[in-house]
């Protein structure tokens, strides 16, 4: 019988189900899976949705959730954990314990607001995760809206990065990777911040509607590397040189905010 203990690349994703497939757990288990490591589940919400928006969200209940995480770490184990729509303080509250019982490190995704605007975190949660994700993670991924939302700093500008990105840091996170997506420029830059340095993640700006599901991704495609034994750094270059090319690829699925080719690595040759 193979030593399990012997793989490295077991990612466990917290998150909600997209229907559409283009962001959530779906996009989270095919990115994964494509760049070298296994996923395992535990839902925290299925989202009735597809690229033109979200329709319907239906909360799982916290002991299912709870049920879902206890499952996999006692059995086939993780070498990072990944977090993404948690939707309530309770959730929040609850995922934190799963965290504080698992060695494997956390890739936070705070995921606020869906990319046709519903809103997928209650208020009342925002100081939950402030104050109980950020600290347990071993990398945290907001977008400048949920940089501002988090630390009450503007994000508009590089400068405005680096501000909410120590921030974070000195709210306890170990790295902080603050994504550019949303901050105007001819290019797009995100700006890793760890406590001994930072990286600048330079990259085209793509003119598309197919960017559903892109924070998703990226956070999945982190973990998947930090699962697999990389350093932070390594990581997050690797996920990032990802993340550009599903976009540049991208199907143009659906009459809305598509999603990103997850699969482009299994069609190298085309």
């Amino acid at each position: 019988m193979p030593d399990q203990t012997a793989f490295r690349g077991r990612v466990l994703i917290i998150a909600g189900s997209d229907s559409g497939g283009g962001a959530g757990i779906q996009a989270d288990i095919k990115t994964v899976t494509v760049t070298g490591g296994y996923a395992a589940t535990a839902i925290t919400a299925i989202t009735v949705q597809n690229t033109l928006g979200v329709q319907e969200v239906y909360p799982l209940p916290l002991d299912l959730i709870e049920a879902q995480a206890r499952a996999v770490l006692d059995d086939i184990g993780a070498d990072a954990i990944k977090t993404g729509m948690l939707g309530s303080a309770a959730v929040v509250e609850r995922v934190a314990a799963i965290l504080d019982s698992s060695a494997a490190p956390a890739v936070v995704d705070p995921v606020m607001v869906a990319k046709g605007g519903a809103a997928l975190l209650a208020d009342d949660a925002v100081a939950a995760v402030r104050s109980l994700m950020i600290p347990r993670a071993a990398l945290l991924t907001p977008n400048a809206p949920e940089a501002e939302a988090l630390t009450g700093l503007a994000v508009a500008d590089l400068d405005g990065q680096r501000r909410a990105g120590e921030a974070l840091l000195a709210m306890g996170a170990g790295a902080v990777l603050m994504k550019g997506g949303h901050v105007p420029g001819q290019t797009v830059i995100d700006l890793l911040l760890t406590p001994s340095g930072e990286t600048l993640l330079e990259g085209e700006r793509f003119d598309t509607r197919n960017t559903h599901g892109t924070g998703c991704t990226l956070a999945s495609a982190c973990a998947a590397g930090l699962a697999r034994g990389l350093p932070v750094e390594a990581a997050v270059a690797e996920a990032w040189a990802y993340v550009a090319e599903a976009i540049r690829r991208a199907p143009g699925l659906g009459r809305g905010h598509g999603p990103l080719d997850h699969g482009w690595p299994l069609r190298r040759d085309r």
